[in-house]
């Protein structure tokens, strides 16, 4: 499993929200459900993605096919015309819409299963889903991602978008499990295309993935963490020499060889002690440390706590 792969696969979607909103120009709508990641996606009509209020981010212009990633819990709105700043339609919520205001809406804006809008006929389609993500894995994702990432349609069939939009607007027994399983599918096309493109600006360690060097320690890492990797060990996996191995990974990474596998052990313990009942010994055996006290110092180095008050935080009502 490559490295992109690794991450997304424990940044699987649990419980996505979506949402389909069936508006009439003028329009604008307003986000408020607080996930770390939602897809934003025009199936009929175009739009703009406004981030936020005096964040500094342009609002990204978005047509027809087109899928965009807004990344961070801060609400953020979608309107037909973004110098005109109307005031929104309705609010989307995790689980209901309301007004401006914080008023429940009427209900002739509530056309059916997780849909709102201005009637069932409009011509504008909008359809989001929000992602229900968190963890210290998660986090090396989040972290490498500007606060929107745009895709345009390059004109191919997107069957995704047409099972989402069919799943969507009926209910069915397992459905939820249908549709987070499509927003996987919609996350990880979308960001490898976006990863792809020249301004995509991915991180490190995705451009490395390609090299036969790097790109083969990435993935020794990422499938074998409790493996006793050393330098020396790395460098004759990947066929070259210690030191040439060194300089290549950290070129093209942007840290160290050693670094990178320490940041990504303690990511995978900070996420079981808060996931699983496992004890802190068996954990630090799981991520390639000999003994919970070596897991100890590590991870208060680098995160500032123990392992154990980690997990009684991220529980605090167990």
């Amino acid at each position: 499993m490559d490295a992109l792969g690794s991450l997304l696969y424990e940044v699987r979607s649990d419980g996505a929200l979506f949402s389909r909103n069936i508006v009439t120009p003028p329009w604008s709508v307003r986000f408020a459900d607080r996930t770390p990641l939602t897809l934003v996606t025009l199936l009929h009509g175009t739009g703009w993605v406004v981030p936020g209020d005096g964040d500094g981010v342009a609002p990204v212009a978005l047509t027809r096919g087109d899928v965009a990633v807004v990344v961070g819990p801060e609400p953020f709105t979608v309107a037909d015309d973004v110098d005109l700043h109307r005031p929104p339609l309705y609010v989307v919520h995790a689980d209901h819409c309301t007004t401006a205001d914080g008023e429940d809406i009427s209900d002739d804006v509530m056309l059916g299963l997780r849909t709102c809008g201005t009637g069932p006929d409009s011509p504008t389609v909008l359809l989001t889903g929000g992602y229900q993500v968190g963890g210290r894995v998660s986090e090396r994702l989040l972290s490498a991602l500007p606060r929107v990432v745009m895709v345009p349609n390059d004109g191919t069939p997107a069957p995704i978008l047409d099972l989402t939009a069919a799943e969507i607007s009926r209910d069915a027994p397992g459905q939820q499990a249908v549709l987070d399983r499509l927003l996987d599918l919609l996350l990880l096309s979308t960001l490898r295309a976006w990863f792809a493109r020249p301004e995509g600006s991915p991180p490190g360690w995705y451009r490395a993935l390609s090299d036969p060097v790097a790109g083969r320690a990435l993935r020794l890492i990422h499938d074998r963490p409790a493996r006793p990797w050393t330098v020396a060990a790395l460098a004759e996996e990947a066929g070259v020499s210690r030191a040439t191995f060194a300089r290549r990974f950290t070129d093209l990474v942007g840290e160290p060889p050693m670094t990178y596998l320490t940041g990504w052990r303690l990511a995978l313990a900070a996420d079981l002690l808060v996931r699983t009942e496992d004890t802190v010994e068996s954990i630090a055996r799981q991520v390639g440390y000999q003994s919970a006290f070596g897991l100890s110092v590590a991870f208060h180095r680098v995160h500032g706590t123990r392992p154990g008050r980690h997990r009684a935080a991220a529980r605090p009502d167990s």
